[in-house]
């Protein structure tokens, strides 16, 4: 059989790598979930979540909204890391506009997934819905045109005593941030 591999010169053979595509580490009661854009030539239209008396339908998990919010996030900006514990406060988060590089890392002493980092990146081009349960440290960093982030919770927003907990943007290592230059 003849032999179709390509002969590099020496110092080009010694950098090389190959990519690998593994599957994304999962992270227990997260997950996510893509939504349908419908473009015409009038605009777009998209449905965000369908609700009945039980709360959130059609979804891979159980969610009972008690607030929707929206934040606009400056190109490039950094928001991380924040961690709901004080009570259970559950997310599902939709990048409306722009894009965002989210962060999830699994905090829970109890879970399975204890310590496992898991990276998204959500856009505006194809909206996906991600759920964020309580104990799963969550941040962001938004691209160079910023982000619109629709939000919904299972919990209100508390100003008095507020439940949302802060960790250093680089507890989990610097590299997280950094740009991937392929």
């Amino acid at each position: 059989m003849p032999d179709h591999t390509i002969k590099l010169a020496a110092p080009y053979a010694e950098a090389l790598t190959f990519e690998s595509y593994p599957a994304a580490p999962q992270i227990e009661g997260v997950w996510t979930h893509p939504l349908r854009k419908n473009r015409s030539e009038n605009g777009a239209f998209m449905e965000y979540l369908r609700l009945n008396d039980q709360g959130v339908q059609q979804l891979p998990g159980a969610l009972v909204p008690r607030q929707i919010s929206v934040s606009w996030a400056a190109p490039n900006r950094m928001n991380a890391f924040h961690i709901h514990v004080k009570e259970e406060q559950n997310e599902i988060w939709c990048v409306l506009q722009g894009q965002l590089m989210i962060w999830l890392v699994d905090c829970r002493a109890d879970s399975l997934t204890l310590g496992t980092r898991r990276k998204l990146v959500l856009s505006g081009e194809q909206p996906t819905l991600v759920h964020i349960p309580s104990g799963v440290a969550h941040g962001y960093q938004a691209g160079d045109q910023g982000a619109t982030l629709l939000y919904t919770m299972d919990a209100q927003f508390n100003l008095e005593d507020p439940n949302e907990g802060r960790l250093s943007w680089d507890i989990f290592g610097v590299g997280l941030w950094h740009e991937d230059k392929g």
